[in-house]
């Protein structure tokens, strides 16, 4: 299977790059990879940064919503369930709404990363050290309500049309017009953060009997907690930082190959990583082809598809 949806990747990104208002035959395209040939500006400054961000967007919200779905024994978890991507908006919001963004553009996805560590430790600190995985929950739950008032806030006291325009566009989710400054302040942490999710594998695969026969089995659950959630902000909250909010990749992707891997944790991990990037590119190229006046959002088009997927889980849970 990893196989598959490698190549199924890599066919994926070589078509994100070929697509554009410009298409790009195969000779050119390759020439510009390499910075040759007049399409080399075109591909790496404007195409390159784009087709990197969405893998790793896609990677970092797959990986870690299998990652929460492992850690809460629950398939309806996503990395918004721990208030994780609503701090991160926030932290973005707010750099934007004082301008911070305009005076120096670094502090766009530096702010987002802020608010998600900040995010982390006040869940870890509302749940406590011994606390169970319903506090972890009840605790992520408040600090992306809190997250979310205060976003609407900031965007019903824009300063300006500007502002709030720019910060609503932003909230929609996209990887349009990012830079290789951009691929460089979030590529670290999301691969850090996706470490630290794939490191707890084995940790969540004892888990999925009960918390009491994992700790029997010498898991320290509170660590494995911290070491998730720590994950999930790091990942997340570098990917939120520059591409905005972009959902129902991390509740979708692992929902559909779980039974794949036989609903073992630990084995659903990388093969949602490499789903989830499947899955915003392809929702990126589609983006570029549908013919409207303004170039749709990426979260927008994720959570048309997303949304419909969401409740259709929930009916089949509830007949069950």
């Amino acid at each position: 299977m990893l196989a598959g949806l490698s190549a199924a990747l890599l066919a994926a990104a070589l078509a994100s790059l070929a697509t554009g208002y410009v298409p790009l035959p195969w000779p050119e395209l390759v020439a510009g990879l390499f910075g040759q040939g007049r399409a080399g500006p075109l591909v790496q400054e404007i195409r390159l940064p784009r087709t990197l961000l969405a893998i790793g967007v896609g990677a970092t919200l797959g990986l870690s919503g299998a990652a929460l779905q492992g850690l809460l024994r629950n398939p309806l978890a996503e990395p918004g369930v721990v208030g994780i991507s609503a701090s991160a908006g926030l932290g973005s919001v707010l750099a934007l709404y004082f301008g911070m963004a305009a005076a120096w553009p670094p502090a766009l996805p530096l702010s987002g990363m802020a608010g998600a560590g900040l995010a982390a430790i006040l869940v870890l600190a509302l749940a406590g050290r011994a606390a169970g995985m319903l506090s972890l929950v009840l605790a992520g739950v408040a600090v992306s309500s809190f997250a979310v008032a205060l976003t609407a806030l900031a965007l019903n006291l824009a300063p300006n049309p500007y502002a709030l325009s720019e910060m609503l566009f932003w909230l929609l989710g996209s990887v349009r017009d990012r830079s290789r400054d951009d691929v460089l302040y979030a590529a670290p942490l999301m691969i850090l953060g996706g470490a630290m999710l794939l490191a707890g594998g084995r940790g969540l695969d004892a888990l999925s009997l009960g918390e009491e026969t994992a700790a029997s089995l010498g898991v320290r659950v509170g660590r494995l907690q911290a070491r998730v959630v720590a994950g999930t902000a790091l990942a997340v909250g570098a990917a939120v930082s520059v591409a905005g909010s972009i959902g129902f990749v991390g509740l979708v992707v692992p929902h559909l190959l779980r039974p794949l891997c036989r609903h073992r944790p630990s084995a659903l991990l990388l093969p949602s990583a490499l789903a989830g990037a499947i899955l915003v590119v392809a929702a990126d190229i589609l983006v570029r082809l549908v013919p409207t006046a303004i170039e749709l959002h990426l979260g927008v088009v994720t959570a048309l598809v997303g949304a419909p997927f969401f409740l259709a889980l929930l009916f089949r849970l509830g007949r069950g």
